[in-house]
């Protein structure tokens, strides 16, 4: 019912045609990314191998690492800051793991700046005026104020801007913001909507000897992305969304914030659990669109088994997911921006009128998942 108390159904009662009632189409216009300077994977691995002290767990570690197809790790901190020893520079030292707040310190720090860097990348000086619109996805850092206005200052948008902060959702918020972009851009036609996921999840590293974590640790880099929404038909349509919760599995993926950052657990059980809801629910996903219709799967590469039980669900031959291992490979696990990351690489290789399911995994359990179409 509308204020005047005309409805839907009133106005289709008149005579009018339904057809003639269209929602606006959201458009992904383009995606820019960013990492920080330092590749800190190989240092992180001796610092990781190093706590083992028992050989026969050191060289597990050795192993799982080995396999876990990443070559490359991103981080606001340099490598000198993960140290045996204490020092003035030294941000991860043995016994002396920083606090929370030492952590918070640090994201206020740096996070602002590779926020900056992708926004440059994205947008020209000229389009700056026209953003009405910033979402920003993060679960790695908080303050008051925040990034959103730092992002409004450092990157010249209107003060007039509408801003919404979605935190805390881990891996899968990318894809949320997304669908609000989509909801924002079909109620208002003229928006232009400013995504940002921005992460520095290596800044919650924990001094540990437990495999399980610090395997999970393992995975973990810095990244932002950066994407501009509007209902301008250039780049890639959203055209539907679907968020699947699988029952009993709460207890898989957690992130809590403690006394000395933020915890992270995450079970071995997750790639099972994952290919158990995508092959039981894969019509559902899919809209009942047979799965050789889709041309691209952006799929969240949360690690290589992750990627494995996706490909398992799906039936999907090897080269499908390459994008998505590529990135991986490149920039292990960025929280919510890996999703985009991936997003953007196949928007640079596919033709026009492709079909594409993207899809992030993260706590609850939760699978988001999306389908998209490249402009034709």
């Amino acid at each position: 019912m509308y204020n005047d108390g005309i409805t839907i159904n009133s106005i289709l009662d008149d005579g009018n045609d339904p057809e003639q009632f269209h929602l606006t189409t959201a458009y992904i216009n383009r995606v820019a990314t960013t990492v920080p300077p330092h590749d800190v994977h190989a240092v992180f691995r001796s610092f990781a191998q190093s706590s083992f002290k028992d050989r026969r767990n050191s060289l597990l570690f050795q192993r799982m690492a080995d396999k876990s197809g990443i070559e490359h790790r991103y981080s606001c901190l340099a490598p000198d800051e993960l140290s045996e020893n204490e020092g003035a520079n030294v941000f991860y030292s043995r016994g002396g793991f920083p606090d929370t707040a030492a952590r918070m310190r640090r994201f206020e720090q740096h996070a602002p700046v590779l926020a900056e860097r992708a926004v440059n990348k994205l947008l020209s000086d000229g389009e700056r005026a026209g953003i009405t619109h910033l979402l920003i996805t993060c679960c790695t850092g908080f303050s008051a104020p925040g990034i959103d206005l730092e992002v409004v200052d450092r990157c010249k948008l209107p003060g007039t801007v509408e801003r919404t902060m979605i935190g805390f959702m881990g891996c899968y918020a990318a894809i949320n913001s997304l669908k609000l972009a989509r909801h924002i851009v079909r109620s208002e036609p003229a928006a232009r909507v400013l995504i940002l996921n921005l992460e520095l999840c290596t800044l919650h590293l924990k001094e540990t000897a437990d495999m399980e974590q610090m395997l999970s640790f393992l995975l973990f880099g810095d990244g932002c992305a950066a994407c501009l929404v509007t209902a301008d038909p250039a780049g890639t349509a959203l055209d539907s969304f679907r968020a699947l919760l699988v029952p009993d599995t709460r207890e898989l993926i957690t992130w809590n914030i403690r006394e000395f950052g933020f915890d992270m657990v995450l079970s071995g059980g997750v790639p099972g659990a994952i290919f158990d809801a995508l092959h039981e629910r894969s019509d559902e996903i899919l809209d009942g669109k047979p799965i050789g219709a889709i041309d691209m799967w952006a799929v969240h590469p949360g690690g290589r088994t992750v990627l494995d039980a996706v490909e398992r669900a799906f039936d999907l031959a090897p080269p499908a997911l390459a994008v998505s291992r590529d990135v991986l490979r490149r920039y292990g696990n960025m929280s919510s921006a890996t999703v985009m990351f991936v997003i953007e690489q196949l928007l640079r290789s596919s033709p026009r009128g492709s079909t594409g399911c993207a899809m992030s995994f993260g706590p609850g359990l939760v699978a988001e998942t999306m389908l998209f179409r490249t402009a034709a």
